[in-house]
């Protein structure tokens, strides 16, 4: 069980680098849209400068096109990940797999008489992917693909021969054992992907027709696997394949809730986004939920320590608020309080439980800079946005109330209500930046690439304790050998907000500055 725990993380992980792209790609189609917006132009004349409209044409729908290549991000992205080694190399044995992959499949396909007319091929489950044309599997394509050439990277990488062979050792070897076996799993998708895509289909089917209890049941579970990490295997498919819905848009069928709104948000016949939107609401959890959570905690704080509870909970709900950063305030109750995070992963259900009751069709997964850049320039009635503010209004009261009540009832010791000799504070990258006693002489500062560096790798129990190192959006993910030697306290001490362990897997939790913590370590292994 433990072994499997760790490579649902792993694999969770490496989800990370693609996902963390489509978001980037949603703000440049959005910019697209602001100057490119025919309709924004009628409130601001100067953006219908002929430049100015094809500027913006030219942005988003240069960026859309990248929706139409997902699987190979993935089928890249996921080895990069998974490598715990020369990623670059991985990368590419990530491509060359994809394109054996999709080429096999249309060679049978081309074997069996079973290629179709352009017209004909969508309602037969097959597609054009990178002009070839295969059975329709969308990004699960590139997830496939990308997870078995990462664990083959990892498993053959290190493989040397002497003599006349030595040329064919390491990543040559990869290469070498790739083609065959991805030719061999194209032959058997061809025959089995026609089950598993009319299973998919029954499952989808399920979900939607599940009404609002859907949604509900979604947004729970991708939030209480936050402390696993595995809240990636959620998310994912909802966003990116056929389970978070089918839609043409502009003349192209996307898969995936992420992959249909931002290609609407491009096309300027569609006038409304479609209902699929639901399944990237979380920001409603994100922007109101948690702000109100933070201020029940200020509220509730001892008078003595209300000025200090202040000073951690307000920056951490902001951040929250403006990006969609939760983890800075969820990890400040999680520990303390486990039974408020398990409140939240159930309002953070009801929330779009109350987006598909509210029929919003608003976009709005991360925090109020993504939500304006976003919704505005689509004007209210394409994305209906001040229906999603009414939303989060009754669900900023739904936090407030519940986390006080549960604050109280259960005299919880959130930041602020701790005893007297205890200190209160969330951990920040100043912390650590104004800690170099703890591990330095006062001549040695306490930065990313000194002491720091030594300090975590001590932590998670020394060199010889640490077998491979990477991070995700906000945290550190080391696999160790013995995650019993861990020491937490040392790790808090460098500014970790939260260690969690599960097996051999461990996750540092630092914030938006954990890319800098994995280099400190890096540089001193």
């Amino acid at each position: 069980m433990k072994n499997i725990i760790n490579a649902l993380q792993a694999f969770g992980k490496s989800l990370y680098g693609p996902v963390l792209i489509l978001p980037i790609v949603g703000l440049y189609i959005a910019l697209g849209n602001l100057f490119g917006n025919g309709n924004l132009a009628e409130y601001l004349p100067f953006l219908n400068h002929p430049i100015i409209q094809g500027t913006g044409q030219l942005l988003a729908k240069s960026a859309v096109s990248l929706l139409s290549n997902l699987a190979l991000i993935f089928a890249v992205g996921i080895p990069v990940g998974l490598a715990k080694k020369d990623k670059g190399y991985a990368g590419l044995i990530g491509l060359v797999a994809f394109i054996i992959f999709i080429n096999a499949m249309n060679i049978i396909l081309t074997q069996q008489d079973k290629l179709l007319p352009i017209e004909t091929m969508r309602a037969a489950g097959h597609g054009l992917v990178l002009g070839v044309q295969v059975l329709e599997m969308g990004v699960f394509a590139g997830i496939l693909t990308g997870g078995f050439s990462g664990w083959l990277y990892n498993k053959y990488s290190g493989r040397q021969f002497n003599g006349i062979m030595a040329i064919y050792s390491g990543h040559c070897f990869v290469s070498i054992i790739t083609i065959p076996f991805m030719i061999l799993l194209g032959v058997l998708m061809s025959e089995i992907w026609p089950f598993v895509q009319a299973g998919i289909t029954k499952l989808a089917l399920g979900i939607h027709g599940a009404g609002a209890f859907g949604p509900m049941i979604y947004g729970f579970l991708e939030r209480i696997l936050i402390p696993t990490g595995l809240h990636h295997l959620v998310y994912t498919p909802f966003l990116y394949t056929e389970l978070g819905g089918v839609q043409e848009v502009c003349g192209t069928v996307y898969q995936g809730a992420r992959n249909i709104y931002f290609a609407e948000m491009a096309c300027p016949s569609v006038t409304k986004l479609s209902p699929t939107v639901v399944w990237d609401a979380r920001g409603i959890s994100k922007m109101f939920g948690l702000t109100a959570a933070a201020a029940a905690m200020i509220m509730l704080a001892k008078k003595e320590k209300k000025q200090i509870a202040k000073a951690i909970l307000i920056p951490a709900a902001a951040t929250s608020l403006l990006l969609g950063v939760t983890e800075p305030l969820e990890f400040s109750f999680l520990f303390v309080a486990p039974i408020l995070f398990f409140a939240h992963a159930i309002l953070t259900g009801i929330g779009m439980m109350l987006f598909y009751l509210f029929d919003v069709h608003a976009i709005g997964a991360n925090g109020v800079i993504d939500f304006v850049l976003y919704n505005l320039p689509l004007g209210i009635e394409k994305s209906n946005w001040p229906m999603y503010v009414l939303v989060g209004v009754i669900m900023a009261a739904l936090y407030f109330v519940t986390f006080r009540f549960l604050i109280l009832r259960f005299n919880l010791k959130t930041p602020g209500r701790e005893a007297d000799d205890e200190e209160t504070r969330l951990y920040s990258k100043a912390d650590y930046q104004q800690q170099p006693q703890s591990t330095a002489s006062s001549t040695t500062p306490l930065t990313e690439t000194g002491p720091v560096g030594e300090q975590i790798i001590a932590g998670l129990g020394g060199r010889e304790n640490i077998d491979s190192v990477d991070n995700c959006y906000t945290r550190l993910r080391v696999t160790v050998k013995d995650a019993d030697v861990i020491n937490e306290e040392t790790l808090k001490q460098t500014g970790a907000k939260g260690v969690v362990r599960h097996g051999n897997s461990v996750q540092v939790v630092y914030g938006l500055h954990v890319k800098k913590m994995r280099e400190a370590v890096e540089a001193v292994l």
